[in-house]
């Protein structure tokens, strides 16, 4: 009844009051944004959502668009500004995924949308954790966020899914405003953005890199970015 009715009924409810509390401050993050970093203001990203269908995720942009002079893009660390990092050490940046809630791209608790890079890395197990909506925050991200070994986080957010209740999804919510207010496990330390699954598991050897190019490619294809064959 909760994770059928009642979750997305909270869902919008305490959306909406966010959305309205926080608006002084969406407005002035905005205007900022638009300031510092130029249009547009929000970057959006393709994402793996419920049963693995694809969504537009909107967050605050926090890097610049430098490119090199190939018209690549420079490395996140470079593009990362003072500002950027602000945002993301308060994560601020992603007030806007309140609009996916709404949507009902999103819910306020479950597993954090990843990659679809990242997806197509993960074991048919570790995908089950696509059996329910991603989560603004989860019980990952208070168990270690982005500090996280991408073991460790997949198998929380099964273990969330195992036992997904009212009190729970209240637990998480409060343990995360106090992760936020004291600014933990925002960034995988020596990174200033956490590693791709697909990067960290050709790091350790558990991929080969023909399987790592045929994971991307496959990436690619689901986006629409590249055809089959």
């Amino acid at each position: 009844m909760y994770k059928i009715y009642i979750k997305r009924l909270i869902d919008i409810i305490l959306s909406l009051l966010a959305l309205i509390i926080l608006s002084p401050i969406i407005l002035i993050i905005t205007v900022l944004v638009r300031v510092k970093l130029g249009s547009p203001v929000l970057f959006k990203q393709q994402r793996p959502g419920l049963n693995e269908l694809i969504f537009t995720m909107y967050k605050f942009r926090t890097m610049t668009n430098e490119k090199d002079k190939n018209g690549n893009l420079l490395p996140d660390h470079i593009r990362l500004t003072k500002f950027g990092r602000f945002l993301r050490s308060t994560s601020l940046d992603e007030l806007p995924e309140l609009f996916n809630i709404i949507k009902g791209d999103m819910s306020i608790v479950g597993p954090r949308p990843q990659l679809v890079r990242d997806m197509v890395f993960m074991s048919n197990n570790q995908r089950q954790r696509h059996s329910v909506k991603p989560g603004l925050t989860g019980w990952a991200q208070i168990n270690g966020r982005n500090n996280l070994s991408w073991e460790n986080k997949l198998n929380l957010d099964l273990d969330y899914i195992s036992q997904i209740s009212f009190s729970m999804d209240i637990k998480i919510i409060f343990l995360t405003l106090l992760k936020v207010f004291k600014k933990e496990d925002v960034n995988t330390e020596g990174m200033d953005t956490a590693e791709d699954l697909g990067d960290y598991l050709l790091r350790i050897g558990k991929i080969d890199s023909t399987e790592y190019e045929q994971k991307m490619n496959q990436s690619q294809i689901l986006l629409g970015n590249k055809k089959v064959g």
